[in-house]
C-alpha cells in the first residue's frame, strides 16, 4: 500500500516511523561498530546460538528509541523475552540487533542490524544496516527499495546460475542435479544480508534453511519485495509474521521470474 492510499493519520504515522527507524538503525549500527573487534563478554543460548554484550547493548538502544516513541506498538526481538501480548497488536517492531553474531565475533564484515515494522502479519517498513561496508537498505511498502540513496532492483530473468546463489549448499545443489556441479556463492553469515544481496542484484537468488525466525527475515523480506523480487516458502506459500510460532521452514528469495522458476523446479522435484 503506497503512502498516498493511506488515511492521513496513518500516512503521517508511517512518515514519522520511517524517520525514527532510519535514525535508530543507523545509531544502532554505529554502536555495534564501536564495539566490533573489542574484548566482549560472550555466551551461548539454546543449543548453539552465540550472544555477546554487543547484541544486548544494541538491542537496548533500539528498544529505548523505538518503544519509547511508539508505546502502542508491540515488540519482538531475538534478544528480548517474548511477550505474547504482541499477538493482539496490529503493529509490531521485529528486531535482530546483530544478525550474523558469529561473523561479528569472528571479525568479518557480513553482519548487520535488521529491523522491520510489521502490520497485520506483513512488513511495511524495513531497514538493514551493514556498518563495516557502510551499506544502508531501506524499504517502505509500495515505495521501492533504496540502498545508499539509490533505488535498486533484483536481477531479471529466469536462468538458474548456482554461482550467483547463496544458501545451504545441499539445497542449492538440488537445482543442478544431473548437471555439471557448480559451486554456489560463498557463504554469507547474516541471513538478512544474504537476502538483501538479492534486492540489489549482487545475487540472483538466496535460500534460508529451516528454523529461521521472524527477526532474521522480516526486514529483508520487504527489501526484496520492494526491489521487484519475491520471497516465499519454497512451496510458494506466503510468509506471515507475528504469529505465536515465529519459526519458518525453507525459504527462497529471487527476482519474480526466477523465483517462479525455482518454486516450480522444487514442486516438480517433490512429485512421486
Amino acid at each position: 500500500m503506497a503512502a498516498a492510499d493511506l488515511e492521513p493519520s496513518d500516512a503521517q504515522s508511517l512518515l514519522r516511523d520511517a524517520e525514527l527507524l532510519k535514525h535508530a538503525v543507523r545509531d544502532a549500527g554505529r554502536l555495534a561498530l564501536s564495539l566490533f573487534g573489542t574484548d566482549l563478554r560472550r555466551w551461548t543460548k539454546g543449543a548453539s546460538s552465540p550472544v555477546s554484550e554487543a547484541d544486548i547493548a544494541v538491542n537496548d538502544l533500539l528498544e529505548s528509541r523505538l518503544r519509547a516513541a511508539t508505546p502502542e506498538y508491540a515488540w519482538l526481538s531475538e534478544e528480548s523475552v517474548d511477550d505474547e501480548a504482541r499477538l493482539g497488536k496490529r503493529r509490531v517492531w521485529i528486531v535482530d540487533p546483530i544478525d550474523g553474531t558469529r561473523s561479528y565475533l569472528g571479525g568479518r564484515d557480513d553482519w548487520c542490524v535488521s529491523v522491520a515494522l510489521v502490520e497485520d502479519s506483513a512488513p511495511i517498513l524495513a531497514a538493514v544496516f551493514v556498518p563495516v561496508t557502510d551499506e544502508f537498505f531501506f524499504a517502505a511498502r509500495g515505495q521501492g527499495t533504496i540502498r545508499n540513496g539509490e533505488l535498486v532492483s533484483a536481477s531479471a530473468g529466469s536462468v538458474l546460475d548456482v554461482s550467483r546463489m547463496a544458501g545451504p549448499k545441499p539445497l542449492v545443489e538440488k537445482l543442478v542435479s544431473g548437471r555439471a556441479r557448480i559451486e554456489p556463492h560463498p557463504r554469507i553469515g547474516s541471513l538478512a544480508l544474504r537476502l538483501c544481496r538479492v534486492a540489489h542484484g549482487a545475487l540472483d537468488a538466496a535460500f534460508a534453511g529451516g528454523q529461521s525466525r521472524d527477526w532474521d527475515l522480516a526486514a529483508a523480506h520487504l527489501i526484496v519485495q520492494e526491489a521487484n523480487g519475491k520471497m516465499t516458502a519454497l512451496s510458494g506459500d506466503p510468509i506471515l509474521y507475528n504469529r505465536r510460532d515465529v519459526a519458518h521452514g525453507v525459504l527462497v528469495a529471487a527476482g519474480r521470474d526466477r523465483h517462479a522458476e525455482i518454486v516450480t523446479h522444487f514442486r516438480e522435484a517433490s512429485k512421486p
